[in-house]
Order: C-alpha cells, then structure tokens, then sequence
C-alpha cells in the first residue's frame, strides 16, 4: 500500500476503522466526509487529515505538487461512480482499493478470525475480541460498529491474531484469508447484488472453501443454512470445499454441537470436549441471538488457541472461565440493541436490525425486558433500501405484528434509486387486520416527527421504545427520549403530560 492513503466516506463505520489500523502502522491518512461527525474529529486527533464534503480538487489540492498518483484511494460500495474525488483519483492514475482490499492489507501478515453471516457478524466479532483479550491475547480486530468495552472500533494488538468482521453484502468478503471462520447463520439477503438466494449460499461456500488445510470453520448448528452449508463443506470425494485437514466445530443448542449451549437468560452455559466441565456465561445481553453470538465468539476463541501454530500466543491457563466472565457483562456494540435511556419508566431502544430475522430477535429482547406485566412493546421502523423492501414486504409486516404498535416509516435509501411500486405501504397493507390481543397495529408514518410525537404520547410507565433499521432512524430515539423528558418535566394536569 502507498504511504498515503484517502478515504471517500472516512467516518463510515468500516472505512473509519481501517484508517484507525493504517494510523497506527504509520501511514498517512487523510479522508472526507459527507458531514461532521465525532468520528471525524477522533480520527482528526489520530493524526488524520479530514475535511467535510467531497471534492476532487481539493483531494488534488490536499496531494501537492506529488500528485494523487502516489495515493492509494480507499471506497466502499456505498460510493457512487461519479462521486468527485473518486473520477479525480481515476483520472491521477491513483491506486484504489475496496475498503475490504484495504482491510485486508491493514492485517498483515496476522492470522485471522474472520465472522461472517447474514446476522449478528457486528455483535459476535466485538465478543470475539473481547473473549481474546480476556483470554490473555492481546489481538487486533476491526468491526463495523463502536464498542465501549474496547474504546473503539478497530485498534492494533501486539499479538499477531486479528479478528474481523466479514461482510457479505456485496461479496467483498471473499478478499480474505482467514485461518478461522466464522458463520453464524446463511439466509438470502442483499439480493439487490446476489440476485437469488442460490448465489447467497454459494457466495458462502466461496467463502470457507478460503480456509488452508490447518484452518477451522465455526458454524450455527442452530441456523438452517448454516447447517447446510457445513454439511456441504464436510461432503465426501472433493464435491464439498473443506481442504484436507481442516477442522469444522460446530456451536449451538443442537445435541450433538461441539460447543453445547446449555440453559436459559442468566443461567446460560457452554459445554465442551475441550474443558472439564461447562463454562457458566450468564450474559447481560438480552436474547437467544446473543446467546449463540457469545458461544460463537467462545468457539471460534477456542479454535485459534487449541491450533499448533498458536504455541506462542501464551493464553491465560483458564482462558475459557476468564473469556466468558468477559462476555457476561457485554452490553453490546453500537446501534445493537443499544440502550438510550429511560424516562418516566419508559424505556428506550435503538437497534440496527434491517433484516426480518433480526427485527425478530430484537422483538423478542424488547419483550423479555418489559418491567411491569402490562407493559408494551412500541416500535418505530425504517425499511432499509428499496429492493429487500419489495423481497420481504410480507416478513417484515408479519414480523412487526409481534410489537404491540409498529409506526412504519418512509424507505431509507442508501445506495438505491427508487423502484417504482415500491414504498413502505406494501408493509403495512401486508398486515391482516386482527382482533386477536397479541397481533400488534401497524400505522404508515410519512412524516418521522409526527411519528416521534405520537410514540412519545402513547408511551406509558412500563413500555418499551424500539428504534428500528439501518438509516437514520437511531436518531429518532434520541428526540423520543427528548420528548419524554420535556412531557416529564410539565405539571401535572398540562397538556401532554400521562395522567
């Protein structure tokens, strides 16, 4: 890689994290942005140069009398062909790389862990390296998240172990090399790049057919397609991609799983060949979705340390114990069923989840976290681009009926043109009108500040706010918390105020 290298779209949640390892390696970083973020200004006092908007001439300015052709310039898949820097790098003959290509370079010459899997990869990469370090591993990892317990979300370790988050979306997970992979479940998805869910499925099997001989997959015995893709990998007479002598562990509730996960909520535990007796993992973390990201992250732990080549890596002797006393007090990455606070016994969640699965098992958290009996689940959604909108339409609607109200809010675009047909009203006229007293209301929300208002007024001691998508609907929780403070802080008997 250059020794100067350009970020289009720096404070991304990906791209952020790599300028964060190329900062640590020494190398001149500079980027821009579409808006100013606290992202920017930490990556500022990193030593990166950072401005705001995204113009080529001021990237030709930026590169000098040198020129931009000694730059190598960093894009995601989120950066439009005609954005202005990207034609100016082109035009300057400047190297560019994909952020994945960009990551995998950053990692060296480090053996990696690399999670993968249409949900819960953000969440089971940050345990995983949070299960490292408790381990006594001091390893470098990069994740498409903030996470408080490690302070960032990306930083260098002194051992040569990294652990990445492996995204799928477009394919670009195929630029590793992992010596572990990790897969936590295979459902068909960002079919707007696949275009079916047979292309997902080999995508996956692309993906572990990268392991070397001495390598190991760690699998969801739990998940449908996870299951299927390790009995591919395992076929017999070369029709499966597994290379001679590679390893596959299995993780999950399913008897015969190589880690075994045992029990419920706080009295959840692992059991395993490789320890005396099950290691008790009472997590913080609501759901049976954490529960298997956490065995995951122990699976995967477990199957870079029990490696011959990872002697040197000198792991705590009770490593397994120390890992997951590590994970019982996880609270989660960012935007990952995270909690924004709690007014007048209202409490108030954000979470990422853009996929019917994991609006589901957030659904399913929410409600285990209800404080009083009659409390209620109130959710505020933002459909994630047009094309899995118009595949999974009728998902979502049923899904969302699991809430007790559900405000459906106008699609977020991201990378997308508009489809014509396509808005969030194919989600709510996919919801059958019920009486039944456990099928939730679904009501179109066009404009997202009435909708903030009508949440907040229907809000009562006990109920639980659920901020949920991909776009920018986790900032719709922060003004919901808004309201319901300011309608706390009113007299009793004002407009506004619960009575």
């Amino acid at each position: 890689m250059s020794a100067k290298v350009h970020f289009i779209g720096i404070g991304g949640a990906g791209m952020s994290g790599i300028a964060r390892l190329l900062l640590a390696r020494g190398v001149s970083v500079s980027g821009s942005d579409a808006r100013e973020s606290h992202v920017l200004a930490e990556l500022r006092r990193a030593g990166a140069e950072v401005w705001v908007g995204q113009d080529g001439s001021k990237l030709r300015d930026a590169a000098g009398a040198e020129g931009l052709g000694e730059y190598t310039v960093v894009r995601s898949t989120a950066i439009r062909a005609d954005n202005a820097e990207l034609l100016a790098a082109q035009q300057a003959g400047a190297r560019i790389l994909h952020r994945s290509e960009a990551l995998a370079l950053a990692m060296g010459a480090d053996r990696v862990l690399a999670v993968a899997g249409t949900h819960g990869k953000t969440t089971t990469t940050a345990m995983l390296a949070v299960a490292l370090r408790a381990a006594g591993v001091n390893a470098s990892y990069a994740i498409g998240a903030e996470v408080p317990e490690l302070g960032a979300n990306a930083a260098l370790g002194e051992d040569t172990v990294f652990a990445a988050e492996a995204d799928e979306s477009d394919g670009s997970f195929l630029n590793y090399r992992p010596e572990v992979a990790v897969v936590t479940n295979v459902e068909p998805d960002h079919l707007d790049f696949y275009g079916s869910a047979e292309a997902v499925h080999r995508s996956f099997q692309q993906f572990v057919s990268l392991l070397p001989p001495h390598g190991a997959l760690v699998i969801c015995a739990d998940d449908p397609g996870a299951a299927a893709l390790a009995d591919w990998f395992m076929q017999e007479g070369g029709t499966g991609g597994r290379p001679s002598g590679a390893r596959l562990w299995r993780y999950g509730r399913f008897e015969d799983a190589d880690f075994r996960l045992l029990g419920q909520a706080r009295e959840l535990r692992v059991e395993s060949s490789l320890w005396a007796e099950p290691v008790a993992l009472p997590l913080m973390a609501p759901g049976e979705h954490n529960a298997l990201n956490a065995a995951a992250a122990l699976a995967a732990a477990a199957a870079m340390l029990s490696a011959a080549e990872a002697q040197q890596l000198s792991p705590v002797s009770d490593w397994p114990q120390r890992a997951a006393e590590a994970l019982a007090s996880f609270r989660g990455a960012a935007r990952r069923f995270e909690f924004r606070g709690e007014h007048g016994g209202v409490q108030v969640y954000d979470d990422y989840a853009h996929h019917p699965t994991e609006v589901r098992a957030a659904l399913a958290a929410a409600r285990s976290l209800l404080s009083a009996p009659q409390g209620r689940v109130l959710v505020l959604f933002q459909p994630h681009l047009f094309s899995r909108t118009r595949e999974f339409a009728s998902d979502f609607a049923e899904t969302l009926t699991a809430a007790d109200q559900s405000w459906v809010l106008d699609i977020y675009p991201a990378r997308e043109e508009p489809i014509p047909g396509v808005t969030s009203e194919l989600i709510t006229k996919a919801a059958a009108p019920s009486t039944e007293a456990n099928v939730g209301t679904l009501i179109l929300a066009a404009d997202p500040q009435r909708a903030v208002a009508e949440i907040a007024a229907a809000a009562q001691p006990g109920d639980l706010v659920l901020t949920v998508g991909a776009g920018s609907v986790t900032e719709q929780a922060g003004e919901i918390l808004q309201v319901l403070m300011n309608r706390a802080s009113l007299p009793p008997g004002e407009p506004g105020r619960p009575s």
